[in-house]
């Protein structure tokens, strides 16, 4: 059987992280000359320049575009396998995480995931993608790490993890006039209100339970992002919707009042999902253990 380098691999995934040769020296503590020479037996072994000029800078070949997730895959497995058993050791892994939610609930996490970064893996990087087509492929090619939301069957071959039950809730300025007093169904199709939909739909779930009772709202403005409504909320009389846990957590409470919806709602289970291959990593496992202790911290469990 031909003998294979792993440090082979090592410097792989850091030239196809860094595009760069004296990036990826700099990484692995090498001299440019000794990168250069490893980046000529990679060439050698796989056959291709896997990096070639382009002006000023180097750019990966298709090859390398092609083979990029599934080296640091590789990468991943090995040193998984060859850590001792439960250790993470995140301290000194260098590692970019990316989070798919939407909006709401990256605002919720973001900070309270931040701290625990820079507290327990200061080289890790965290980021956060936007909701878009909410399936698996994402997560079988490593374009993300870890999906967090509505927890939604994604396939057989992903796992998921229930983080806690949240209901919508109603949320104005902290000086509306809905801010006090109970919000029956009347009260609220009084004033306008914000949707929020990526796919710029004005009706939705509490429309249905409103006709139920006879009633309708008036929808004022459709925007894609709770952001953007809670800015337009924040200086105005119009009403938004929201879930209350994300609501309760992530606002800040002097601009801000929430509310229960005073319609009937379906309960909505929020979990984490992730690609089985990652089940067993421990940076990964780590990840997951993190946004599970956000939200016991929050009071969002259960």
């Amino acid at each position: 059987m031909q003998s294979v380098d792993l440090n082979l691999l090592v410097a792989l995934d850091a030239l196809l992280e860094e595009e760069s040769v004296t990036g990826a020296a700099e990484r692995l503590h090498l001299s440019a000359p000794a990168m250069s020479r490893t980046l000529a037996r990679i060439r050698a072994a796989l056959g291709d320049p896997i990096l070639v000029r382009a002006g000023r800078r180097l750019v990966p070949t298709p090859r390398a575009l092609a083979i990029r997730q599934q080296v640091r895959s590789a990468l991943q497995e090995a040193r998984a396998v060859l850590r001792p058993a439960g250790e993470a050791g995140m301290e000194t892994v260098r590692r970019t995480f990316v989070i798919r939610s939407n909006d709401a609930m990256a605002n919720a996490l973001a900070l309270p995931l931040a701290r625990r970064v820079r507290d327990q893996a200061p080289l890790v990087t965290l980021g956060f993608a936007a909701e878009g087509e909410e399936d698996v492929a994402a997560l079988r090619d490593g374009r993300i790490d870890l999906d967090v939301g509505l927890l939604e069957p994604l396939g057989p071959e992903v796992c998921s993890e229930k983080l806690y039950v949240d209901e919508f809730a109603v949320v104005v300025r902290a000086d509306h006039p809905l801010a006090d007093g109970p919000v029956t169904a009347q009260r609220l199709v009084e004033f306008p209100h914000v949707s929020v939909s990526r796919r710029g739909r004005a009706r939705g779930p509490l429309d249905d339970a409103l006709h139920e009772l006879g009633l309708s709202r008036t929808v004022s403005l459709v925007v894609p992002a709770f952001s953007t409504a809670l800015a337009v909320v924040a200086e105005s009389d119009l009403v938004a919707t929201m879930l209350a846990r994300i609501a309760t957590w992530s606002l800040a409470p002097e601009r801000f009042a929430v509310r229960p919806l005073p319609v009937a709602s379906t309960p909505l289970v929020i979990g984490q999902s992730w690609h089985p291959r990652m089940d067993a990593d421990p940076a990964h496992r780590w990840l997951r253990e993190q946004v599970v202790a956000v939200c016991r911290e929050a009071g969002a469990e259960g």
